[in-house]
């Protein structure tokens, strides 16, 4: 049986985890799902280790330390692609444990791989402000950050800035995971920019997003200072080189 792998961030998300797993799993049922923990100290890796699909279709990563949300997915993709030749997914997603990301939009996602696409977007923003019960200024800074991104990178994204996507493993397997610079959230936008650029076929799924229902954000204004500075210098790093533009794709 084909199944994708859900590879999740966590740190200190103990609370969302039996919630979100369930609806993983009522969602997908064939899913596997590697959460990478950074030392959270809550009793995540008990938890798991604890819990009936551990090793079956729930994994756990340890990791040393809270060494930040860019390196963790570096090293949930690494394990997952490495696996790939005993025990092939068709789809890698990521997304995160505080139940902003519906799972049950994770369907829609596979459904893009399964029809071509390289790389699937969960956006809030195409059609309209899909955000709830989210600060107004949370979203303004959500906003702005999209626009910024798109007018320094050139990338005709709606949602540059989400977390909630899906890859082919083929071409994830083929991306350069070691040249990957930025540790937060600016970590979001460089993978799809380095997608962009090597002319992967990215589609877009509208999704609601919907605010952690337990748990505190882990956005801070370092994260923020770090985008910020991050995307011109992607924007200087993809300029040294050309765009790697599909034959059949149309320009924005």
């Amino acid at each position: 049986m084909s199944f994708p792998f859900i590879v999740v961030p966590t740190y200190h998300e103990l609370d969302n985890l039996p919630t979100f797993t369930e609806r993983v799993w009522s969602a997908v049922p064939e899913a596997k799902v590697l959460l990478v923990d950074d030392a959270s100290g809550d009793g995540t890796p008990a938890w798991v280790k604890a819990h009936p699909r551990y090793n079956q279709s729930l994994f756990l990563l340890e990791r040393a330390g809270k060494l930040g949300l860019g390196s963790a997915y570096v090293a949930g993709f690494t394990w997952v692609v490495e696996r790939q030749a005993t025990e092939p997914c068709n789809a890698v997603v990521q997304m995160d444990a505080d139940l902003s990301h519906d799972p049950k939009a994770v369907p829609d996602l596979l459904a893009e791989i399964a029809s071509g696409a390289d790389l699937v977007l969960a956006t809030r923003y195409r059609g309209g402000v899909r955000v709830t019960n989210w600060p107004l200024q949370r979203l303004l800074l959500s906003l702005g950050a999209g626009q910024y991104v798109k007018w320094i990178t050139g990338m005709p994204f709606s949602d540059p800035t989400g977390g909630f996507k899906a890859f082919c493993p083929e071409k994830l397997a083929s991306l350069d995971l070691a040249h990957i610079r930025s540790d937060g959230y600016a970590f979001q936008i460089e993978v799809t920019h380095m997608a962009w650029r090597q002319g992967w076929k990215i589609t877009e799924v509208p999704i609601v997003f919907e605010d952690r229902q337990a748990g505190v954000s882990k956005m801070s204004w370092r994260i923020v200072r770090e985008a910020v500075w991050r995307v011109p210098w992607m924007a200087l790093r993809g300029s040294v080189s050309p765009r790697i533009r599909p034959e059949k794709e149309k320009k924005p």
